[in-house]
């Protein structure tokens, strides 16, 4: 099933599979990548309770070991669609006996949907409905649909500052970091800036990142509020993600332990965490 809003200036239809966006448009112009299984099969997931991949797909709590894949579960299950206006819905996911087996916390997770002008805004609130603290990461995943060469697209900062990024080994965050000075704000994209898979930024001073086409802008990302950030593409893939986290990837000599695990939110028992980032066509 599928949920579809609209303002007159832009049209956005998310699946109630994982809450995901699946399109988002004007008139003119689709930005959402079609999820072509050939390059990647996804829109922009939802990742909770967990950014990234965990050492050995596993984490301890409390003295008990629990498996859980990348990105965490949230992208994969039904949400419940619980309000739903011409330019606005939201969605819900509470835990379940399937939640459990990997995840022991009771929770809610509404995602949310508004439509204002120009602008896509993107809120998340996650509910510690347990008797102990929760631990979790959250994120979100867009690809951005690029419709000519992908060296005539750039993405454009904020801040005009040098990149500092983390590589990945086998899915998992390194200690070592690679450096790019950007020029005049911009990061000209071509494929070998991810050769080693995506770039992981743990700290960033710019929040606003835009892509242009030909030195055009046409696509802002807001994400004031995320402390971190990832940016990958596939090889040939016409596609750009922007992606704004809080929490990334295991660190290779991570304990295991999720209450000590690097970029984790701990939300007190019976108490609500709110985010928002927005995505604005220019």
């Amino acid at each position: 099933m599928k949920t579809t809003i609209s303002n007159g200036f832009l049209q956005a239809t998310i699946l109630h599979k994982g809450a995901e966006l699946c399109s988002l448009k004007t008139l003119e112009n689709e930005h959402i990548w079609n999820a072509n299984p050939a390059f990647w099969s996804k829109h922009s997931p939802v990742l909770f309770p967990i950014v990234g991949t965990l050492k050995n797909n596993v984490y301890q709590f409390e003295n008990n070991q629990f498996e859980m894949f990348r990105h965490g579960f949230a992208r994969d299950m039904n949400f419940n669609l619980i309000f739903s206006s011409q330019n606005q819905v939201s969605f819900s996911l509470n835990n379940s006996e399937n939640t459990f087996v990997v995840y022991p916390f009771k929770f809610e997770l509404i995602v949310t949907y508004i439509l204002e002008n120009k602008k896509l805004k993107i809120q998340y609130n996650v509910l510690n409905l347990d008797d102990k603290k929760i631990p979790f990461s959250i994120g979100v995943h867009p690809a951005f649909s690029l419709k000519n060469d992908f060296k005539n697209y750039s993405l454009d900062f904020e801040f005009d500052e040098m990149l500092e990024f983390n590589l990945l080994q086998q899915d998992l965050l390194t200690d070592k970091t690679e450096k790019l000075q950007l020029i005049d704000k911009k990061m000209q994209l071509n494929y070998n800036l991810f050769r080693n898979d995506a770039l992981v930024f743990k700290k960033l001073k710019s929040k606003t990142i835009t892509i242009s086409e030909y030195g055009k802008p046409f696509l802002i990302v807001n994400f004031h509020q995320f402390p971190n950030l990832g940016i990958w593409t596939k090889k040939d893939a016409p596609f750009i993600c922007i992606e704004p986290w809080f929490g990334f990837a295991d660190e290779i000599l991570t304990s295991g332990n999720i209450l000590e695990k690097n970029g984790i939110i701990l939300l007190d028992k019976k108490s609500e965490w709110h985010a928002e980032f927005d995505i604005e066509i220019v």
